[in-house]
């Protein structure tokens, strides 16, 4: 049986795609692998040279650590992984970044100077801190890769969720309407022959079953396909939508590979 995609919504930070053919377990897999398993880079030390801002050193550094990074991971390895320097740091799993403001006005992310022009904050436009007359920020902020799994921080995906993709089907329906007054999403129609629901509109359906528990004729029948689904995630900005979908996909086939390897060699 081969996997199926059908792209439903693609933009640079979010997108809605149905994934059928497969199991359960893998739709999780998937889920979770955007969430947990894809690396991303996050600052996660800072070397603060001058704060008299209103903010402590702490909470400037936990701001900055929440600030999503374009992401090159053909360039940076996780630090835990890097060959180079066994986990020391160095540029082929860091970036340095560095900040020098002067009060009055706001800090923001667009103000990061990144040593690796290809490394920069996803959105240019997160404020940092508001500097008053006379006070001062210099530092210099450290990126390194990590995983979802371990912080919040290298969580590349948010909001990623799926839902089995619903199976209604009417029939004997009277046209009542009260099915179409009691869902939530508004999808079914009442017609002079019945209700309906359009092939578009399916796949709203929240399977919260309301319609088929408000009819009195046991009309509408609502189900799901147990191995079709609907996903719909959004990225933070460290990858585009695209790049964290077809990441998550690999970061699943590499571990089913490194399975089957273990398996062999029992």
């Amino acid at each position: 049986m081969t996997m199926e995609v059908d792209i439903l919504e693609l933009s640079d930070r979010s997108a809605k795609f149905v994934l059928s053919k497969v199991s359960m377990a893998f739709a999780n897999g998937i889920r979770r692998a955007m969430v947990a398993d894809v690396p991303t880079l996050a600052i996660e030390y800072v070397n603060l040279y001058d704060n008299t801002s209103v903010l402590y050193d702490e909470q400037l550094a936990l701001r900055l650590s929440l600030i999503p990074l374009v992401t090159d991971d053909e360039t940076y390895v996780p630090q835990a992984e890097c060959d180079v320097c066994g986990g020391e740091g160095c540029p082929a799993c860091e970036v340095s970044l560095t900040l020098s403001a002067e009060g009055p006005g706001t800090v923001f992310s667009r103000d990061l100077i990144s040593s690796d022009p290809k490394i920069q904050p996803a959105d240019p436009t997160v404020p940092i801190v508001e500097l008053r007359k006379g006070q001062k920020l210099v530092l210099e902020a450290i990126a390194h890769m990590g995983y979802g799994r371990d912080s919040v921080k290298w969580q590349a995906g948010v909001a990623c969720g799926y839902k089995n993709v619903p199976i209604i089907s009417i029939e004997n329906c009277d046209a009542c309407g009260h099915c179409a007054a009691e869902c939530p999403k508004g999808i079914i129609r009442v017609e002079t022959e019945g209700a309906r629901i359009s092939e578009d509109d399916v796949i709203r359906c929240s399977l919260c079953k309301l319609c088929e528990q408000v009819c009195d004729l046991n009309a509408i029948k609502v189900n799901y396909d147990e191995n079709a689904f609907v996903f719909t995630m959004e990225s933070d900005g460290s990858y585009t939508a695209r790049d964290l979908i077809l990441n998550a996909s690999g970061v699943v086939k590499g571990k089913a590979e490194e399975l089957i390897s273990i398996l062999d060699q029992l």
